[in-house]
């Protein structure tokens, strides 16, 4: 196998301090921010869960709610990113296979609902990257 670098201009924006605490919290931003909100509305929160036809509404909203919290916290840290990406992933699978049954729809909601499920997948191997990526660099820092 031969060992591919990056060319210089790219491996230095690599190595720039902070970077991959900025691209792990843009990664993270759609799950605090969801999070919050529902922290702040749980009767919205609690809506939203009794409109995918699940029970106990309250205790389902608030399980989002940590999940979504404390793995976006986790996955913000260098010792424990790895179980806040295994979280939020979890939490996306269930979450898009639940909300984002594509193969219920016809015509153009089914394009949608297509898309929206794959924008998942990707974020799923984004946590996924970004945690090896983090577990690559323990050592180096």
């Amino acid at each position: 196998m031969t060992d591919i670098t990056a060319p210089r201009p790219i491996a230095q924006v690599l190595a720039l301090p902070g970077l991959d605490v900025l691209a792990r919290l843009a990664l993270a931003a759609p799950f605090l921010i969801s999070g919050v909100v529902k922290l702040v509305d749980f009767g919205g929160a609690t809506a939203e869960v009794t409109g995918l036809g699940l029970q106990p509404a309250g205790l389902i909203a608030a399980a989002v709610i940590l999940a979504q919290l404390g793995g976006s916290a986790l996955f913000l840290t260098r010792r424990y990113c790895w179980l806040g990406a295994g979280i939020l992933a979890v939490f996306t699978v269930i979450a898009t296979l639940l909300a984002h049954p594509f193969w219920m729809f016809e015509g153009p909601d089914r394009g949608r609902q297509t898309a929206t499920f794959f924008e998942h997948t990707a974020i799923v191997g984004g946590l996924a990257v970004a945690a090896l990526f983090v577990d690559s660099r323990r050592g180096q820092s």
